[in-house]
């Protein structure tokens, strides 16, 4: 587990995230470029490790309802992930986007997330917004997530 300031300074490499103290020595992380009112991407980190990121809805994430991961346990590579794909969330304006439809959701011994899109003519792997792998064949990308110790989530 990354201690306090491990991630305090990870998060500090987002040049676009002001840290601001709140209660108790804990920090909150504001992305004032938010095309919404929530600009909170990291909320409550705490001496102790503990704190959450804002992913809202984000398929990849197993957020709670107010649409918050805890990032308690996350390796530096899992927080810089999440925190990219908040920053990106959050930057998002609201603008007519073609459809992307999942086709399936594939899960690990650890509980991690990929998902199978088809995108014509691929089959493509996702791990949150970033492509892992494209593969010709909804056969082959099925290999390649059985391969790397992937079940089809029910």
């Amino acid at each position: 587990m990354l201690t306090f300031e491990q991630k305090k300074e990870i998060i500090g490499r987002f040049s676009e995230l002001t840290e601001k103290s709140i209660s108790m020595k804990r920090v909150n992380y504001h992305f004032e470029g938010s095309q919404f009112e929530k600009t909170i991407v990291v909320e409550k980190l705490h001496p102790n490790g503990n704190g959450f990121v804002y992913v809202g809805d984000l398929l990849a994430y197993n957020a709670d309802d107010r649409g918050l991961v805890n990032i308690r346990d996350f390796s530096e590579q899992e927080l810089i992930a999440v925190i990219e794909d908040a920053i990106m969330y959050l930057s998002e304006v609201d603008e007519p986007k073609a459809e992307v439809v999942i086709e399936e959701s594939w899960r690990n011994a650890s509980n991690d997330q990929l998902l199978l899109v088809e995108e014509d003519p691929y089959w493509n792997v996702y791990h949150a917004f970033n492509l892992e792998e494209s593969f010709g064949t909804k056969e082959d990308a099925e290999a390649y997530l059985r391969e790397e110790g992937f079940k089809k989530s029910k």
